[in-house]
């Protein structure tokens, strides 16, 4: 099963998510519209809210809210993008102008801010307070992680231990609740929930893991935004904290000094050549293997079928991706 068919056993309700989105992002106010619509319609992968409805179905839930849950994912999730992208002054996305620069920061800040209230707004209609629980906590953990990030930003101390704590707020907290969720929606144990928690947030690390990896190895064109863009903003992802750990002399000060000042065209090539000579993002994937080994686990609890072949599918694609 590659990611066609995972998205095609999906199908069905992922047409009904992507309506209720279009129904829900409408707004009063024109520059709502435009600038929402504008990122939501940018071609994301969708991963999150797929994931949502793949566990749910997997777990044997035959309701109508996961639709709702997942449309709910994806609002939270853009509403992370269109701020990241204002914190980090990006100007590409999935090869794309960010909405940042094509309506300014300002616009930007106030429509991510229309889409978390809104996600709330949808939360209420779902009526289950487990849900918001679990969802209210999740973009909590996620604002902090802005917040880690932030202040590993120009850091060149910054530990492995230190940036997974990020990876787990920013990234892997929404794939585990995207998870969760699909567990509690189909009222399965505590036990076979916390699996399913495990799983989500173990792929979610791996997800991030190989973005760090392609940040550093894929083309512009593959990854819709610049190679070294996390170099440049100077935030010092795992393969650079592990180049800098393996690294001496002028290799070590020439990535601390990127890190502190953040990295210019200059710098990367040899910067490059140096996480290459390290095999720092060799040792990236061993981990982002690892995670993915730890999800495969945690879906030991559920019954064959089909959505159970996706699940292991979708986790090994994460490793294997190449976007």
């Amino acid at each position: 099963m590659d990611f066609n068919s995972i998205y095609k056993l999906a199908a069905d309700d992922m047409e009904a998510v992507n309506s209720l989105i279009q129904r829900r992002l409408q707004s009063d106010v024109v520059l709502v519209n435009q600038l929402s619509t504008y990122i939501i319609n940018s071609g994301g992968k969708r991963l999150r809210p797929l994931l949502a409805l793949l566990v749910a179905r997997a777990c044997g839930y035959q309701g109508e809210r996961h639709i709702d849950v997942a449309a709910i994912i994806e609002f939270i999730h853009t509403a992370t993008l269109l701020h990241d992208d204002v914190v980090d002054e990006s100007d590409l996305r999935r090869g794309k102008e960010t909405a940042n620069n094509v309506w300014g920061n300002q616009a930007a800040v106030l429509v991510g801010d229309f889409l978390y209230s809104r996600s709330f707004e949808m939360m209420v209609d779902v009526g289950m307070m487990r849900i918001m629980e679990i969802l209210a906590n999740t973009t909590n953990t996620i604002a902090e992680g802005e917040v880690l990030q932030l202040l590993n930003c120009n850091d060149a101390d910054t530990t492995e231990g230190r940036y997974m704590e990020v990876i787990y707020s920013k990234t892997a907290k929404l794939f585990e609740a995207a998870s969760l969720i699909g567990a509690v929606l189909s009222g399965l144990s505590e036990s076979d929930e916390q699996a399913m928690a495990e799983y989500g947030m173990r792929l979610g690390t791996a997800f991030q893991l190989v973005d760090d990896i392609l940040d550093y190895s894929a083309s512009a064109e593959e990854m819709g935004k610049n190679i070294g863009d996390d170099l440049a903003e100077g935030k010092p992802t795992l393969p650079l904290i592990v180049a800098l750990e393996r690294s001496e002399g002028d290799d070590a000060l020439l990535i601390r000094s990127a890190i502190e000042r953040g990295g210019d065209e200059g710098s990367l090539e040899r910067i490059l050549k140096i996480i290459e000579a390290t095999d720092s993002l060799s040792y990236t994937r061993e981990i982002a293997e690892k995670e993915v080994q730890k999800a495969l686990d945690s879906l030991q609890c559920l019954p064959e079928s089909d959505y159970k072949t996706a699940l292991h599918e979708l986790a090994r694609f994460t490793t294997s991706r190449t976007f």
